[in-house]
């Protein structure tokens, strides 16, 4: 199965197994394969939207768990920006059915790599025909391939080990192609689930997407989680080299570590360290300084012999007003306290508009599975039973009445931030984590002062030339 803008599975394997058709590979067949990918989810999506105007016309019922899965064996095969989004959607419970949840839960990036031929053209297209002799070395074969580009081990004249991130050709044209197929989606999800309008989702997806595809902006990311993470003696962050970057390829310093769940099952006795580092690797530079990593995903970080975490991949960060860090803690604050006009006042900090008692009421519910691990001054699991499927009961209890209640439309802002809470919250559960939340969190929140967070925030962006949050 072919990455977006990238070869088709049968162009995949003859680039990694054959030079010939590995050299033959032209740009007019990118474009073919491109254009067959476009038609692929165009009609998958077309279909759906077909048979949903069937049942809205002729009283057809639509089966949501076959569509489900139509649509994740659509994006499956496409391996490309639109699965990227689909994986981010899944794992935020309470913005999608459950069907389509975990149908498009299944969905990896385990997509084959570009060959070897085809890596020298996209290489010296970024540093120029005498690229491979800035390098000591680089390796032929990719060690990791993902949706929007592969990963080339390296080493650096100077002795470094290298990690070379390469983006797919033409992906600018995918991402904007596959943004045009989500809204069709979002619009027919919203026809008849009224639970959630879509349409802030969207246009958080579409900013956050085009930004991924800027590996200069990723390179400034990483400096700045270096910069806001210096003194976290558990977390690692690899160091962007500028002179061997461009806007489509990447490098940093090589960090070694393993998978974190094949490393707990060998490691049982430092669950709970990893799990803590975890907790400060993503929540640090949130309650700090604004800023919040929004791609947990397990391909993401690693973990090395002692326990401490490797952050990998900094395409998905969100930089926050600091507003809007304190109506965080201030919407704990006053589910803590029973305190309603202090929930309001949270809400509306967010973004949230026309809310009714009946509204808010509901949003509490999910705000109070949210916090709940951090009221309790105790060591205990991120929840209280052991379901994998972290959040999803709650959700589908919100969603039901958010419908039955009019619906709502979640901010931009939102979308994030509660993906980093479920997706950090499925692993702390996987890892069956034991540990004092409050104190963590209380840690992080002491002497809260939104001046300060603005003043270190302006000093992070200021040491990496980052613009300030909108």
């Amino acid at each position: 199965m072919a990455e977006a803008g990238g070869p088709t599975e049968e162009d995949a394997a003859a680039l990694g197994n054959n030079a010939a058709a590995d050299a033959a590979f032209s740009d007019e067949d990118r474009l073919a394969s491109r254009l067959k990918r476009y038609a692929r989810v165009g009609s998958t999506v077309g279909g759906l939207a077909v048979r949903f105007a069937g049942n809205q016309l002729f009283g057809m019922k639509i089966d949501r768990p076959e569509h489900a899965l139509e649509l994740k064996t659509a994006l499956g095969g496409l391996k490309g920006p639109l699965m990227k989004v689909a994986q981010i959607l899944a794992t935020v419970p309470d913005m999608l059915p459950a069907e389509y949840t975990e149908e498009l839960a299944q969905l990896q990036q385990n997509a084959p790599p570009m060959g070897w031929s085809f890596v020298k053209r996209r290489m010296a297209a970024e540093l120029g025909p005498e690229w491979q002799n800035r390098f000591q070395s680089f390796e032929h074969t990719a060690t990791a391939a993902a949706s929007l580009g592969q990963v080339h081990r390296a080493t650096a004249h100077d002795g470094r080990r290298l990690a070379c991130k390469l983006q797919y050709p033409d992906m600018a044209s995918a991402v904007e192609a596959d943004l045009s197929q989500l809204k069709v989606i979002f619009s027919i999800y919203r026809r008849y689930d009224r639970a959630i309008d879509p349409s802030n989702i969207h246009a958080e997806l579409t900013a956050r997407l085009r930004e991924e595809l800027d590996y200069r902006r990723e390179a400034k990311h990483m400096a700045l989680y270096r910069w806001m993470l210096e003194r976290e003696a558990q977390v690692h962050v690899p160091e962007p080299l500028l002179d061997l970057s461009s806007d489509r390829l990447l490098t940093m310093t090589w960090l070694d570590g393993e998978s974190i769940l094949s490393f707990v099952d060998q490691h049982a006795e430092l669950r709970n360290a990893v799990a803590v580092n975890m907790f400060r690797a993503w929540y640090v530079p949130f309650y700090e300084f604004g800023v919040l990593h929004g791609d947990p995903h397990l391909g993401n970080y690693s973990v090395r012999a002692d326990g401490s975490i490797n952050l990998l991949d900094f395409g998905c960060i969100r930089v926050f007003p600091p507003s809007f860090i304190g109506a965080v803690i201030d919407l704990y604050w006053a589910l803590r306290n029973d305190d309603r006009d202090l929930a309001v006042h949270a809400y509306e900090t967010w973004g949230f508009s026309n809310l009714s008692r009946e509204i808010i009421d509901i949003l509490n519910q999910w705000a109070s599975f949210l916090y709940r691990p951090l009221m309790e001054d105790r060591v205990q699991t991120i929840q209280r039973d052991n379901s994998v499927a972290y959040g999803a009961k709650v959700a589908g209890r919100v969603q039901q009445q958010l419908r039955e209640a009019g619906g709502v439309a979640p901010p931009r802002e939102f979308v994030l931030m509660d993906r980093a809470a479920i997706g950090l919250g499925s692993v702390f559960t996987r890892l069956r984590a034991e540990i004092n939340w409050h104190r963590l969190f209380h840690e992080l929140i002491e002497g809260h002062d939104p001046r300060s967070i603005a003043e270190r925030q302006q000093a992070a962006l200021n040491a990496v030339a980052l613009p300030p949050p909108a």
